[in-house]
């Protein structure tokens, strides 16, 4: 918003350097974004002269010879003219020959149609005064002849342009400006007074305008209209024209720009009506009907819809309400009678309709801010007194008024103890008061208080709508006392240990182990088409996760898996070339089960086949490589995978491939898992060519443990490794996994703590000759390593025949010779 601050000292009498109070303003918690300065420039060698003659140039029809007296700056001086406002005797502006005006135009003495011209006569552009350049500036008075022109003409104005938050509304204006410098600077806040307050007692009744009517209060809570008759519509005056220029707007008529410049001071905005184009008398505030059509000021005409609030009359939409006029009711040259409005509209029925239409105004940029409710009667009472005073009329009637003025008294205890506490440093209460007071926000009833220091209530005025706790009290006082004030001491806190929440700790884990492993991360959106669920999901688990309202067609689904947006990204690097096989995705799936739907916690993983031939291939993935991530992904989710039954995939598979996939968990347990390939008639029907490994596990955030597992960091060794292998003749249908644990457990409890165990790994598997039916042969190397010694043969060895032995009496499995 543009400030003025010359308009701003028609309130406070602010006396400070620009550079003082934009600090201010800073400081006030205000962004000021622009300061401009407005106004003729320092202008050397430019003077006040009077023409003492004027005849036609002879060579030229549209030119004039004017002799021009400047005194004591260089005497007579013959200047060829081309205006026609000004007449002999008048006192006018002069540039001499060295003078330079705005725009780096420079004076010089020259022939203009063989004529000697001996500097120029200004227009009120050329000075920077303005843009009327319909003639030369024609000075008041008689200033002294000669005298710098400088000294003669207006003083300039000051413009900050200045951002303002969204929850400060009543610094919109001028007055709410001018409130927070005066708190600053410790001036006196003079408010501008209404002549008229309402009283039209005698004044007869309109005979062009009957009433309002508001079929909608919850979007208009208060509406009044005036009527004035006899007005006549001209320019505004100078001074009024002026300001509004200064801060961007383009004076219109006196009614209209009253209007702008009672919204610019007051922060409510207005409307005045031509009462004569109201069919009908009355107003009418209501819900446009769908496809009603409006042309608005700015000439374009618009459809509306049913949620679009308009100010009708009795037979077509008048206004947008809250937010631009019509072409078919506003003031024009040959209006007399007017019918003004002050309103407040709900601010978030104006947001949508600025919004749904891409219309923007002034007065829709405060509504949807918040205006002052308790202000609006008395800014059209301004707005009366100015009409009346730069276009005549009378009021006629009383004001029709539809809703009043909800009382209004907000109060809130605040101590100077808590102020102190919140602060971490002391004010004194009585400055705490003066801050409150200079904001008009009244600190009463003062008593000591239980916490130390003085207690007070304080009254909240209704444009400090923001306003409601005491910590916002807190920040208030700060504001006006200075934050700069703020004393320089060493903060000491003591350290919160906390834990991030486990669903991101979860979602990093699991990230950073696939990262890892080659994986480029995707991101796609929750929602669904419903054809493609019924691959992935039973019929009602898709009636389930259907949405009631959905915004698009090809978006009408909770997504069960994040399968789905794996192979949208694969189909999508496929077709364009791009090498990324490897993909995968965290974020939230819907799973229905019984008829409720749960929302998990899930991490899903995809490999394609690599596309890129190299001179060296890689082993292929297989159903273990893809067992091997899902069980690292499940243990960053509390899970031990090896410890748990997987069921193979049948029947229809949802997704997957029978007899390739399986699945594991359940969502009674709080978790689930599927892996394996993927529908290979699925990957065709999409597009996908070659064969897709996928994993998903998911989990339920409330099953996620708080902690991961706790790394161990373990020096590396500096002596080296004793190796042996142990091979054992098991059952058939023994999981690897299970007896690599039970070795690597024997074998720690045989060494103690004689030396470390590093490792025990399966690294063969026989079946076949020699061996009994159905049975088979596990080998398993193990790593021994001492920290701080060399190992020999013999303790190593007897420590291998401690497990072998252990083994065979503890175990089903017998160690093999």
């Amino acid at each position: 918003m543009k400030i003025s601050l010359n308009w701003i000292r028609d309130y406070v009498a602010l006396d400070a350097p620009v550079a003082e109070i934009e600090r201010a303003v800073t400081f006030l918690g205000f962004e000021v974004e622009h300061v401009a300065t407005l106004g003729a420039p320092p202008l050397e060698s430019v003077v006040v002269g009077e023409i003492l003659s004027s005849e036609k140039h002879p060579n030229a029809d549209k030119l004039s010879v004017c002799t021009v007296d400047v005194g004591a700056a260089g005497g007579v001086k013959t200047i060829v003219c081309g205006a026609t406002n000004y007449r002999v005797g008048d006192r006018v502006a002069v540039a001499l020959p060295g003078a330079v005006l705005p725009g780096d135009f420079r004076i010089k003495q020259s022939k203009i149609r063989g004529q000697l011209s001996d500097g120029m006569l200004c227009s009120s552009r050329e000075l920077g005064l303005g843009e009327d350049a319909g003639g030369i500036l024609v000075l008041g008075g008689r200033p002294a002849l000669g005298a710098p022109i400088n000294g003669e003409l207006p003083a300039g104005d000051t413009v900050l342009d200045i951002e303002v938050t969204p929850n400060r509304p009543d610094c919109l204006s001028h007055i709410g400006l001018a409130r927070e410098l005066a708190a600053w600077f410790r001036k006196d806040l003079v408010y501008p007074q209404e002549k008229f307050r309402g009283d039209a007692a005698g004044a007869g009744v309109s005979s062009l305008f009957s009433g309002v009517q508001v079929d909608t209060p919850g979007d208009c809570p208060l509406y009044s209209a005036h009527v004035i008759e006899g007005v006549r519509i001209g320019p505004s005056p100078p001074w009024m024209q002026d300001r509004l220029r200064a801060v961007g707007l383009r004076p219109v008529n006196n009614v209209v720009d009253v209007g702008n410049y009672v919204m610019l001071e007051c922060g409510q905005p207005l409307h005045a009506f031509d009462a004569r184009k109201i069919m009908g008398g009355r107003i009418i505030v209501r819900r446009a009907h769908d496809g009603e059509r409006i042309t608005t000021l700015d000439g374009k005409e618009r459809a509306l819809s049913g949620r679009t609030l308009v100010i009708a009359d009795a037979a077509r939409a008048l206004v947008v309400a809250g937010v631009m006029g019509g072409e078919n009711s506003g003031v024009d040259d040959s209006t007399t009678a007017i019918v003004l409005e002050s309103a407040i509209f709900k601010a978030s029925s104006i947001r949508w309709t600025s919004r749904a239409l891409g219309l923007s105004s002034d007065s829709s940029y405060r509504y949807e801010r918040g205006v002052d409710p308790h202000a609006a009667v008395e800014s059209a009472w301004r707005a009366i007194d100015l009409i009346l005073a730069t276009a005549g009329g009378r009021v006629v009637g009383q004001a029709s008024l539809v809703g009043g003025d909800v009382p209004w008294k907000r109060e809130i205890a605040l101590s100077s103890g808590f102020v102190d506490a919140r602060l971490g440093f002391e004010i004194p209460p009585q400055e705490m008061k003066a801050a409150l007071d200079a904001l008009e926000l009244r600190a009463d009833h003062a008593t000591a208080s239980p916490f130390g220091g003085v207690a007070w209530t304080v009254s909240i005025p209704s444009w400090r709508d923001d306003l409601d706790r005491p910590i916002d009290l807190v920040e208030e006082i700060l504001r006006i006392h200075g934050t700069e004030r703020i004393p320089a001491a060493r903060v000491s806190a003591a350290g919160v240990p906390g834990d991030d929440d486990p669903l991101v700790l979860f979602n990093r884990r699991v990230g950073a182990y696939l990262v890892g492993h080659d994986f480029c991360e995707c991101m796609n959106l929750t929602l669904r088409p419903a054809a493609e669920l019924t691959t992935w999901v039973s019929q009602t688990a898709a009636a389930e996760l259907a949405l009631t309202n959905p915004l698009v067609d090809d978006q009408t689904h909770l997504r069960p898996t994040l399968v789905m947006g794996l192979l949208d990204s694969l189909l999508l690097n496929q077709s364009r070339g791009v090498p990324a096989p490897r993909l995968f995705e965290t974020g939230r799936v819907f799973v229905e089960q019984n008829g409720q739907n749960f929302e998990a916690a899930a991490v899903a993983f995809a490999i394609a086949e690599d596309p890129v031939r190299r001179w060296r291939s890689r082993e292929a993935p297989d159903f273990y490589t893809v067992k091997r991530h899902v069980t690292a992904l499940a243990a960053a989710g509390g899970i031990d995978l090896d410890a748990e039954v997987l069921e193979p995939v049948a029947g229809p598979g949802f997704g997957w491939q029978e007899g390739h996939s399986v699945s594991a968990g359940s969502l009674e347990r709080g978790w689930v898992s599927r892996f394996g390939l993927v529908n290979l008639a699925l990957l065709r029907a999409r597009g996908i060519g070659g064969s897709v490994l996928a994993g998903v596990f998911a989990v339920l955030p409330e099953k996620l443990p708080s902690r991961g597992p706790r790394l161990r960091i373990r020096e590396p060794g500096n002596f080296p490794p004793a190796l042996r292998d142990l091979a054992l003749v098991v059952d058939r249908s023994a999981r690897a996994g299970d007896v690599r644990a039970l070795v690597a457990r024997v074998a720690g409890a045989a060494a103690g703590t004689l030396f470390d165990v590093e490792s025990a790994e399966v690294f063969d598997v026989y079946e076949g000759a020699g061996l009994p039916d159905g049975k088979k042969s596990l080998a398993l190397a193990l790593v021994f390593r001492s920290a701080s010694r060399t190992l020999t043969d013999d303790e190593v060895n007897g420590v291998l025949q401690k497990i072998r032995d252990e083994v065979a009496r503890t175990t089903p499995y017998q160690p093999r010779t």
